[in-house]
């Protein structure tokens, strides 16, 4: 080996470069690929999530805070009602929950507010809750202020259950307690909310047990909730 190969080699040490033969780097994209394709919606987490990162090769684990996957139900979570004020979800507790992110001027709305506030009114004197969360992310669809959006619900559609503070629900600042409902039950094509009018229903544990798109209709789940209500 030639002295200035030397310093080559050398100097690669001393950096710490790991060199991948390309045999092996192709065979694990291989494997990677296979492992994709045998999922029906493709794998949660890419071939690079599951490599090591940095010189001490901590395992890339994605976004979510070690804070959030901490959490074990809804009920360790406290979100901001309309008014800024904290509410501790776990005053919720042994009730069924339906969690909704929804929005004023949605092509879903007018739709769905009435069958939420058919359901509420069925069943919540037997431990049904409803939870609705505004959020703008969807084309600019929520855009008023919290005040404007709890006139607008209040006042057409006689909402009674508690319509919270406006919020994130997908990206960097999305409400934490979204990336737990989301972890805990994925969508059809990626874990992020697709729409407005997405739901999650909540057991009496604060456990997530089904998730529904913005197209299935408050009604149509209704025999849903009577399961975990425990009525006929």
């Amino acid at each position: 080996m030639s002295s200035s190969s030397i310093r080559v080699f050398n100097n690669l040490i001393a950096q710490r470069i790991l060199i991948i033969p390309s045999k092996t780097l192709s065979n694990s994209l291989k494997i990677s690929s296979i492992s994709s394709n045998s999922h029906p919606i493709g794998s949660k987490r890419s071939w690079f999530s599951t490599r090591f990162c940095g010189a001490n090769r901590t395992p890339v684990v994605g976004f979510r805070s070690m804070a959030t996957q901490s959490k074990q139900s809804v009920y360790d979570f406290t979100v901001k009602d309309a008014k800024g004020q904290d509410v501790d979800l776990s005053k919720f507790r042994g009730k069924v929950l339906l969690i909704v992110n929804v929005a004023s001027q949605c092509g879903f709305t007018n739709s769905n507010y009435p069958e939420l506030t058919t359901l509420y009114q069925k069943y919540k004197d037997q431990g049904f809750e409803i939870l609705a969360f505004p959020s703008n992310q969807f084309n600019g669809q929520e855009p008023g202020s919290n005040e404007e959006i709890q006139e607008f619900v209040c006042t057409r559609f006689k909402a009674e259950y508690p319509v919270f503070g406006k919020v994130d629900v997908n990206g960097k600042t999305a409400e934490p307690l979204y990336d737990f409902l989301k972890s805990s039950k994925g969508g059809l094509l990626g874990d992020s909310i697709k729409w407005n009018f997405t739901k999650f229903l909540v057991d009496r544990e604060g456990k997530v047990v089904d998730r529904y798109a913005p197209t299935t209709t408050p009604l149509s789940i209704e025999k849903d909730i009577k399961k975990l209500l425990g009525v006929a």
